[in-house]
């Protein structure tokens, strides 16, 4: 017999994936995010008033001095799940990239680059801000031939995108084991299984020949997890390597240009859109004859 759904709408702009890590409940059916609101999904039998007290403690200590955030719950028919996802999910156009649901034909023009992604409970079909910025310097920063370390992968819409651009091959890092299988779904469904590797672990899990090699780190994460792995993502990389990083709150913004600065990093560009911030890092090298 089909659950019905509780929809939790979060009246408030907040990253899903730092929701959903603070939450730390398996029992969350999966999350989107829809202009100012966030929506996270139960099974009605497993929706109870404890999780409503979780959910309202990680939003008081991601923003303390916003007060009580509005909350409205609603029960969602079983039935009509697939049909919301259906209407809601539509080809998203950035740049030369083509995003789309399978069930949702386009007409490619000569240079447009197609994946097909079906929204599942891995994060990234592109919709976000902090996945647009990284999908637009992806089509500036790859020339071809890159090896691409992507951290956090969740739906591996950067791996594939970097690798659909020209990027050589791809190894993503995924802690989540659902979304590293829907990953991998995704990178048979577009072709990509003999270039993009996921592997279902952290940077320590990495197979030693791939350590250090990337030309090219991408990290769209939540302030906290960047702020963690910044030395290890900097250690990931080949000399000379670019480190894009993405899922940052304009406010937050400062603390992570003290963690990188302090590893002798340089933010050589930073993107701006809808209160989030990306930053784009190089090693800084010291020059012969300076001290």
């Amino acid at each position: 017999m089909a659950h019905d759904w509780i929809d939790v709408c979060i009246q408030k702009r907040f990253d899903a994936g730092e929701l959903l890590s603070r939450l730390d409940d398996p029992n969350i059916q999966g999350a989107w995010e829809d202009e100012e609101v966030v929506h996270l999904y139960w099974l009605d039998d497993q929706w109870n008033e404890d999780r409503l007290a979780s959910v309202r403690l990680v939003l008081a200590d991601l923003a303390p001095s916003i007060g009580d955030i509005p909350i409205s719950i609603r029960q969602v028919p079983a039935q009509d799940w697939n049909e919301t996802w259906t209407r809601s999910v539509k080809p998203l156009y950035i740049g030369r990239l083509v995003i789309r649901p399978s069930w949702e034909p386009v007409v490619l023009g000569p240079k447009d680059v197609e994946i097909v992604l079906d929204p599942k409970q891995a994060f990234g079909t592109g919709h976000h801000a902090t996945t647009r910025m990284l999908l637009g310097w992806l089509q500036k920063d790859i020339h071809g031939g890159e090896q691409v370390l992507d951290v956090g992968a969740g739906s591996a819409i950067l791996a594939m995108a970097a690798v659909k651009l020209g990027a050589a091959s791809a190894i993503g890092v995924e802690i989540d084991s659902v979304a590293v299988d829907c990953a991998k779904e995704y990178i048979d469904q577009n072709g990509l299984k003999d270039r993009i590797n996921i592997v279902c672990g952290t940077l320590g899990d990495l197979p030693p020949e791939r350590v250090k090699t990337a030309d090219l780190v991408l990290a769209n994460l939540d302030r906290q997890t960047i702020l963690d792995l910044a030395g290890d993502l900097v250690g990931s990389a080949s000399e000379g390597a670019r480190i894009m990083v993405s899922g940052i709150l304009v406010e937050q913004e400062p603390e992570i240009v003290e963690r990188f600065s302090s590893l002798g990093m340089v933010c050589s560009e930073r993107c701006e859109d809808e209160g989030w911030v990306a930053m784009k890092w190089l090693r800084l090298e010291s020059c012969d004859g300076t001290d």
